[in-house]
């Protein structure tokens, strides 16, 4: 019986943080947390807000998302889809709920040496 236990375990650690990665930018968001979502973003990110998308260096993107949160504060976040079926890129899907309303967010996440970035993220209504 222990037997069996042990690649159990095993297969957890390397399982749970892939989920966890989404859920922590989930978190992120429900809290407004530019500086903390900012530590994800590789030096250009391709982001979306309403219809304007476009390729911004790490800076400006996160300007653009302070200038969101500023506008629309959160209250919640809920995960309502996850891809992590590749080890290089997770894709995800949160309803963050902002006081102006719910938007979509939609996530790209690639692995760069072993950690995981904030490529792409898109917000819509």
């Amino acid at each position: 019986m222990k037997l069996i236990l042990i690649p159990l375990l095993l297969l957890q650690l390397f399982i749970v943080p892939v989920a966890d990665t989404i859920d922590h930018v989930s978190e992120l968001f429900s809290r407004g947390n530019v500086p903390e979502i900012a530590k994800l973003f590789p030096d250009n990110v391709d982001m979306g807000i309403q219809a304007d998308v476009e390729t911004y260096p790490k800076a400006k993107a996160e300007q653009q998302l302070q200038k969101f949160f500023a506008q629309n504060k959160p209250v919640s976040s809920k995960v309502l889809h996850k891809v992590t079926s590749s080890a290089a890129f997770h894709l995800g899907v949160i309803a963050l709920t902002t006081d102006k309303g719910t938007y979509r967010v939609s996530l790209t996440l690639k692995d760069n040496k072993g950690v995981m970035q904030l490529v792409e993220v898109r917000i819509e209504k």
